[in-house]
């Protein structure tokens, strides 16, 4: 992490902030200057790539378990829950790095948004 933005704020925390939600990792995708950092980017991608993955996961296994004869909502909720729990502390891990100053590679997503912040 070499590069430095021009702003109060730093890249840890910009980049840490990128997962916030879809909206802050496309904010800083577009706004100078923090889309000249590669660090930034990388995050962003990853978050965007990430939330996707979540949310066709999540999609997929309602949809699955739902169209399961005899499939009850508690099975259904706890299926679930355990996807949430799994993602949310993936998510945690990745806003514990950025704010760290480490590129956490997620298996299968981080080489492509490594690609792209490099782009």
């Amino acid at each position: 992490m070499s590069e430095g933005v021009e702003s109060g704020i730093s890249q840890n925390s910009i980049a840490a902030l990128s997962y916030v939600t879809l909206i802050p990792a496309l904010v800083f995708l577009a706004i100078a200057p923090y889309n000249r950092s590669a660090y930034v980017r990388f995050h962003a991608w990853q978050s965007i790539v990430l939330s996707v993955v979540v949310f066709f996961v999540n999609y997929v296994v309602g949809k699955g378990l739902s169209a399961i004869p005899n499939v009850t909502p508690l099975v259904l909720i706890s299926v679930q829950g355990v996807f949430a729990l799994a993602f949310f502390l993936i998510w945690l891990w990745c806003v514990i790095s950025a704010l760290n100053g480490k590129r956490f590679e997620l298996p299968g997503i981080g080489a492509w948004a490594e690609k792209q912040a490099n782009r």
